[in-house]
């Protein structure tokens, strides 16, 4: 049976070699006078898990294990660098600010239900 630990620091490894800073920092821009440096948020995710257990009519070990991982890059915005100095842009983003909105809506109703019935 594979060692989960093992497994795991496997799929660490296999990841170690995406955790780079162009990663996170694009490669710069430089267009009128201006460069453009892009940034993205980069998360990892990982689980490993295994198990065994003995049959006791064949004396056999029976066991199996897995893993798996995923990284996930997300544009967060960019560092405009011009003579004036640095400054950071981020981006507006609808779906997420979509759902900040409806979840206040949600979160409202419910408050206002809750109250009703006191």
């Amino acid at each position: 049976m594979i060692d989960p630990k093992e497994m795991l620091e496997t799929l660490v490894d296999h990841l170690a070699v995406t955790a780079q800073v162009q990663n996170v920092f694009g490669d710069p821009i430089e267009a009128h006078g201006k460069t453009i440096i892009p940034i993205a948020r980069v998360s990892y995710c990982l689980g490993a898990g295994g198990g065994g257990g003995a049959d006791s009519e064949s004396e056999k070990t029976n066991g199996g294990g897995g893993g798996g991982g995923m990284v996930r890059a997300r544009p967060v915005g960019a560092l405009e660098i011009t003579e004036s100095g640095t400054r950071f842009v981020g981006l507006f983003d609808r779906q997420r600010a979509a759902g900040f909105i409806a979840g206040g809506i949600v979160i409202g109703l419910l408050l206002r239900r809750v109250f009703r019935w006191r």
